[in-house]
């Protein structure tokens, strides 16, 4: 059995191979290329013919590597950053050669208290991969949304106060259609309403005089300059936002469809507090 340590980092990895008896077998440092991974491959495989018999010991589950390492059979190990942290020597310090040969070492004393990755199926991949990117998606949202409360709180704070979330497509639409507080104070009830109908609002009339009251109250004025100025800025963020929010469902409706079509699907969607997005997370994570 042969003990791969590999130190991964975006451009190169450092690998530190031993054997059961814990004898160096091989040191050196690849780049991270596809000719980079191919010499791994052939000379792990010239040291030992079956790949099941090398073990990659790895502080990560994901990417191009562990893909490569995983197509080519081998058995791979990730092991939890923060763990193999305190398997350092007392210095802390950070040396690849040396993590590579901690991490085969650790093959070597905790091998069977490692939990060894199984490739996924094709659905897992793609489910675990549209997760991940649109968390992501999510994250840059919520900093625009963030922008764009913070654009109105100097300019148009009242705007914040007419709608449950300044998300809503409704709430978009109205600051689309009325940027500054001014625009907005000319609209009368029913115009209100009429908009509030064209998107379907429960209770349009109703609501329409709450938001005509809310904008007529006494309001704290920003300049004409600051008016115009984050007017622009906030259809700015707008227009970012926007279509952001729309791909962001669109990811749920294809996520929704992938996790539907896995055998395992109703068990997670009935765990508790798992709601449609977090139980094809735990699918794709377990």
């Amino acid at each position: 059995m042969l003990y791969v340590g590999i130190d991964w980092a975006d451009t190169q990895h450092r690998v530190f191979i031993i054997d059961s008896q814990g004898y160096e077998k091989a040191n050196f440092t690849i780049p991270h290329t596809r000719e980079g991974l191919e010499y791994l491959k052939k000379k792990l495989l010239k040291l030992v013919q079956n790949p099941q018999s090398i073990a990659c010991i790895i502080e990560t589950k994901h990417g191009l590597l562990i893909q490569f390492l995983l197509e080519a059979g081998f058995a791979v190990y990730p092991v939890n950053p923060k763990a193999f942290d305190r398997r350092r020597k007392p210095s802390g310090s950070k040396s690849d050669p040396l993590d590579a040969r901690i991490l085969a070492e650790l093959g070597t004393t905790d091998i069977n208290r490692l939990r060894k990755l199984e490739p996924d199926s094709e659905l897992i991949q793609e489910l675990k991969a549209l997760t991940r990117d649109q968390d992501t998606l999510i994250r840059e949202s919520t900093r625009l949304t963030n922008r764009l409360i913070s654009c109105l709180k100097e300019y148009f704070p009242v705007a914040l106060e007419l709608f449950s979330r300044p998300t809503l497509p409704v709430a978009l639409d109205f600051l689309k259609l009325y940027p500054t507080l001014e625009a907005a104070q000319q609209a009368s009830v029913l115009e209100l309403a009429a908009f509030l109908k064209s998107h379907k609002h429960p209770k349009p009339n109703q609501t329409a005089i709450t938001i005509y009251q809310k904008l007529h109250s006494p309001q704290l004025k920003a300049s004409p300059v600051v008016t115009r100025t984050k007017a622009r800025l906030m259809l700015a963020i707008l227009s970012q936002l926007e279509p952001l929010l729309e791909q962001i469902k669109e990811y749920d409706r294809e996520i929704e469809r992938l996790f539907n079509l896995h055998f395992d699907s109703k068990l997670f969607a009935s765990l508790p507090g798992a709601g449609s997005r977090l139980a094809p997370r735990l699918l794709a994570e377990w």
